[in-house]
């Protein structure tokens, strides 16, 4: 295997976080009832020590002229000759397109070679044309990447499979049928697209076969479940989702095809080429990702129009993939009432040729007007729930304040030393990620590995150290989150953060980045003497990030030195008021006495851009589990308002409970405090 780790170029090496990968996968494990369950690769991001800029497609392409290497132009890659292709290979490929068989990735620099099946880095390519390495040898060979336990199991599975036209019993065929919605798709297109059923698991069985040679690499079951009335599907694949690359119908599509519609599920694919014959693919993730290492294989095609569900999100993952692969020949079809995911409009028996017709193009000019905008508008109206966002199912109250957890935002999030910031918010961001929000972390104040323990007790909810016979069942869970970590650690340049954060973004399609915190990047800057100047330069770069990659952002700020006594307010955020203007959320830890009871923790949510609701809610630390929970007592709320002399007086709440208007906060309750005293602080 291709691992070229050269002492010239070890900051972009990507570190897992942890060792080699051992979840079992065992079927009846991996098919029990709960959401759908997708494994994703731990990786660290690298640590630039110093600053090292990414490869751009310009340097490409004065590399590849400087060292006489021919090249054409393509959509989100460029094409070359291969130096991995041997010379009995060489001999086969008779035109300029086959020759130009290896396929550079114009934002990474990442390759991969068609014939040969290798892939690298765009250091490894050099290595490789400038004879620093070993030609042929040096690559991770794709053909080879299963490990033999998996094809055992792949081939295992397989042939335990059956066709759905071949079970004995009718009933059993028609009730699995009726179960994943296929009554309406005939057997012809099942044969076509060689789909199986795996009748111990009651399982669909959709195969990935290598372009040309149509070996069998890996499968993905689709199980279905019965959960709360209607039916919920589960899907497992092998090998693991980081390394599932398949685009399932890809063995399907011809030379000469140049327009496919890409579906984020198999289910919908099947219903597309039945019902209009068109070249579709699905994606292996979902709409959770469309990893790079899939876009050479669609260079060919010079319009893809992107149908990926009936939600809101998504709408959201078709315009960030379409980025990915150049939106000037991307088309999306917007999820509606009259436009649902393709498989339920074949069932309704709508007409899918008509709705791709009717697909938007993904590309605009700068200036737009409303005609092109009222069907977005109209979208927003007609889905609040799912514009609003991600809400927090450990924190309901936060939930009703701010709705929920929306893209492109800047949450700024501050409180007292030593009141458990770090604690809080590893809670809040796991529960995002517990719900399918691909999240990076920038842990600049702990370790990662302290912070993944953190993290994992939460998870857990328990401390595992006197059940460490249960670590790796936790372990394997907390594995399958999209969670990933910078490797960052004290004071690091906002340039470099920032560059590994847009890497982030198109590799992993990341949705939440969290940075803790602003201080450690203030003395690495050398723009001005000034750190006011530098923190506002620094939350500019941060806002600019979040707007144009679409990624919420959470920005940890201490706050500057305030008296015991006194609460902090949106001014008590260190620096100038530059932070609090540009945040569309402010988020305040309270750890003082409150007005009507002893001291406790409390949440503040001093701005909330998105309605203008605001209030606060109090937070219980469990020291057990590390997380905090809301008291299941204390339900009425007061507010606190200042008269002419600014005293503090109480009133009993008359307003929407758990939110007011922008100008007035909740409080705790009037009834008795809930509360014993706790000594007990959360780590730092």
């Amino acid at each position: 295997m291709w691992v070229l780790l050269r002492s010239a170029y070890p900051l972009r090496i990507l570190l897992p976080l942890r060792g080699e990968w051992t979840s079992r996968r065992g079927l009846p494990r991996s098919l029990v009832p709960g959401p759908p369950r997708r494994r994703y690769r731990k990786e660290a991001l690298p640590a630039l020590e110093v600053p090292v800029l990414p490869v751009t497609a310009t340097e490409i392409r004065q590399y590849l002229r400087a060292h006489g290497i021919p090249f054409q132009d393509g959509h989100s890659c460029l094409r070359a000759p291969s130096p991995f292709v041997g010379a009995s290979q060489l001999k086969d490929q008779t035109s300029a397109t086959t020759s130009f068989s290896l396929f550079i990735n114009k934002t990474t620099g990442r390759f991969l070679c068609m014939t040969s099946l290798a892939e690298g880095s765009w250091e490894d390519f050099q290595a490789s044309v400038e004879g620093r390495g070993d030609g042929d040898r040096e690559g991770v060979l794709l053909s080879e990447a299963p490990e033999a336990e998996d094809s055992e199991e792949v081939r295992r599975i397989w042939d335990r499979a059956v066709p759905l036209w071949e079970l004995p019993e009718p009933e059993e065929a028609q009730l699995a049928r009726v179960m994943f919605g296929l009554t309406k798709v005939t057997d012809d297109t099942l044969r076509h697209f060689s789909v199986r059923y795996l009748r111990p698991a009651r399982s669909l069985v959709f195969p990935w076969f290598s372009p040309g040679s149509m070996r069998l690499r890996g499968l993905k079951l689709l199980g279905a479940e019965s959960q709360d009335g209607g039916v919920h599907y589960v899907e497992t694949t092998i090998p693991r989702p980081g390394a599932y690359h398949n685009l399932f119908g890809l063995p399907l599509i011809g030379r000469r095809d140049v327009e496919v519609v890409l579906t984020s599920r198999e289910l919908d694919s099947l219903a597309l080429n039945q019902s209009t014959g068109l070249p579709t693919l699905a994606l292996p993730r979902g709409t959770a990702c469309l990893p790079p290492a899939l876009l050479p294989y669609l260079e060919q095609f010079r319009r893809i129009v992107l149908w990926l569900g009936d939600d809101l999100r998504s709408w959201e993952a078709a315009k960030l993939f379409a980025r990915k692969l150049n939106p000037k020949r991307c088309s999306l079809v917007r999820p509606g009432d009259q436009q649902p995911r393709p498989l339920e409009a074949l069932n309704r028996g709508l007409n899918l040729s008509r709705i791709l017709r009717s697909a938007l193009p993904a590309w605009h000019r700068s200036i737009v007007s409303f005609r092109q905008l009222r069907e977005e508008v109209l979208g927003e109206l007609s889905n609040v729930e799912q514009v609003a966002g991600v809400r927090w199912s450990r924190f309901p109250d936060l939930s009703r304040l701010l709705k929920g957890h929306r893209k492109g935002e800047l949450t700024i999030f501050t409180g007292p030393t030593g009141s458990g910031k770090t604690t809080f918010i590893s809670e809040y961001a796991l529960d995002l990620c517990t719900q399918g929000v691909n999240t990076l972390w920038g842990s600049f104040e702990i370790s990662n590995v302290r912070l993944a323990r953190i993290m994992l007790t939460q998870f857990a909810l328990g401390r595992l150290e006197d059940q460490l016979d249960k670590y790796d069942e936790w372990a394997d869970r907390f594995e399958d989150l999209p969670l990933y970590f910078m490797t960052f650690h004290g004071q690091q340049s906002i340039r470099t953060v920032i560059d590994t954060m847009q890497h982030a973004v198109y590799v992993y399609d990341i949705c939440h980045v969290v940075i803790d915190n602003l201080q450690f990047m203030m003395g690495h800057e050398q723009l001005s003497t000034d750190r006011i100047a530098a923190q506002d330069y620094i939350v500019g770069a941060f806002r600019k990030f979040a707007t144009d990659s679409s990624c919420h952002v959470t920005l940890v700020i201490h706050p500057r030195k305030e008296d015991d006594d006194k609460e902090l307010q949106t001014a008590s955020i260190f620096g100038s008021a530059k932070a609090s203007q540009e945040a569309d959320n402010v988020l305040i830890l309270q750890d003082r006495k409150l007005v009507t009871g002893p001291g406790k923790r409390y949440l503040q949510v001093a701005k909330n851009r998105f309605d203008g609701d605001v209030g606060v809610f109090p937070l219980e630390f469990n020291k057990s589990s590390l997380t905090f929970s809301i008291p299941p007592k204390s339900k009425a709320r007061l507010k606190k308002i200042k008269d002419d002399n600014g005293l503090v007086v109480k009133k009993p709440s008359s307003s929407k409970k758990g939110a007011v208007s922008q100008n007035s906060e909740t409080y705790s309750s009037k009834a008795p405090n809930p509360y014993q005293p706790d000594p007990s602080k959360p780590s730092r």
